[in-house]
């Protein structure tokens, strides 16, 4: 049986960017290598588009970044800098969230897992990331 989701928030340092995202308080995050989350430093868990939810005054903060096959979508807030979530290549459909930007209290544990973004195309086939954004959890 699938973990009951629950309701996380978080956002950017500032403030200025805030979201709710429905997960599992048992996470599997991502650590990755390509070289956009290397220099960030970034480890994300990836949920369904559908339960995602941006605040609507969140969207003055944001800046959009893309590079490469512009498939990726990284957001980050104009004012602090943080990039506390984005869509990313390997779920388009999806959203990642950055564990370290979610509020405390409501993640009761991260499997971290590696994901070799240098060398994408092989990691993505044998990984099983693709399966992230799936809506297959229940909810409460």
């Amino acid at each position: 049986m699938a973990d009951s989701l629950v309701q996380h928030r978080g956002g950017c340092h500032c403030g200025g960017v805030r979201f709710e995202v429905m997960a599992p308080a048992s996470v599997v995050a991502w650590n990755c290598n390509c070289s956009n989350c290397a220099m960030r430093g970034n480890i994300h868990f990836i949920v369904p588009n559908g339960d995602f939810k941006l605040e609507e005054s969140s969207k003055d903060y944001l800046t959009l970044y893309t590079f490469n096959t512009h498939i990726a979508k990284h957001y980050f807030c104009k004012v602090c800098g943080i990039t506390s979530f984005y869509i990313p290549r390997s779920n388009p459909d999806g959203v990642a969230v950055t564990v370290k930007c979610v509020d405390p209290g409501t993640l009761a544990s991260v499997e971290i897992k590696t994901f070799d973004g240098q060398n994408w195309e092989a990691s993505y086939a044998k990984s099983g990331i693709a399966a992230a954004s799936e809506p297959c959890q229940t909810k409460p």
